[in-house]
């Protein structure tokens, strides 16, 4: 199984355990059900609209809701690692996600760069599939989905051969698709669940370094699940020691959890 190895800025080292060609098969097939799905109930919604549009002539109406139709497919896969931090339904199921190559969250530019370059990966020949066929040249409709298959096979193929199993687009972007199965490397690392709407309270968590997020986070994890309460409230006291942060009313779980979470706002926006 191959591994990623972080060096974070103070010389910790994280290992990641990388989604291997199966986890990302899986993925993919799911993400396609997922589109499949939405197609189907669009065409049996839809699809008596179209036709009275057409028998009126009205074949702009018609393009234009096509167009419309085929936005939350086109951009299914950007718009779905952005709102779920790295993962879209299928990378959820298969337990995946997508992380920046130095072990923090990618930027909304390294998420779109990475969806751009499916059209590389995964779309080139699907684009020549849909330019021929809408030409109307059915005698070539058995070439036409040999191309749509075999367009498939080239993000395959850089996924197979790259050190980190990265497609294009992850080359790209800068990003790896990680295993969240790997439980023992994310217990060692200081990443939290945050949204890009997320405001944080404490700027002064700048005064801790990774290897002190990294030991909180360890330390206010297992006190939690073991409610060591006398425990979690010598860490608040020794972060607000460090820190100098005068905390608002909060418990001394929603301060350590605020804490880790504005440490990585912070770091991943320097």
């Amino acid at each position: 199984m191959k591994r990623l190895q972080v060096n974070t800025t103070q010389n910790v080292k994280i290992n990641f355990e990388l989604a291997n060609v199966g986890h990302r098969i899986l993925a993919f097939f799911v993400d396609n059900i997922v589109k499949f799905a939405y197609l189907y109930l669009v065409i049996r919604l839809f699809n008596f609209t179209l036709i009275n549009a057409a028998a009126n002539g009205d074949m702009w109406s018609v393009k234009a809701i096509d167009v419309l139709l085929f936005l939350p497919i086109t951009f299914y896969s950007l718009y779905s690692e952005i709102l779920l931090n790295g993962q879209t339904i299928g990378k959820k199921l298969a337990k995946i996600r997508v992380i920046n190559i130095d072990g923090f969250k990618p930027s909304f530019i390294d998420y779109t760069m990475r969806w751009f370059m499916r059209i590389v990966d995964f779309n080139f020949f699907i684009l020549v599939f849909i330019y021929v066929y809408s030409l109307g040249l059915d005698e070539y409709l058995v070439l036409l989905w040999l191309l749509f298959i075999g367009g498939k096979f080239v993000g395959l193929f850089s996924i197979l051969t790259t050190k980190n199993n990265q497609r294009i687009g992850d080359l790209s972007a800068n990003t790896v698709v990680i295993n969240l199965r790997d439980e023992a490397a994310f217990s060692q690392t200081i990443l939290e669940e945050i949204h890009d709407a997320y405001a944080p309270k404490y700027a002064s968590v700048i005064k801790l370094s990774d290897n002190d997020a990294r030991i909180i986070k360890d330390t206010f994890y297992a006190a939690k699940k073991a409610r060591d309460y006398k425990t979690l409230s010598k860490l608040r006291k020794k972060i607000e020691e460090v820190t100098d942060i005068k905390s608002q009313k909060e418990t001394d779980i929603q301060f350590i959890d605020t804490v880790l979470k504005d440490y990585n706002y912070y770091t991943q926006n320097m």
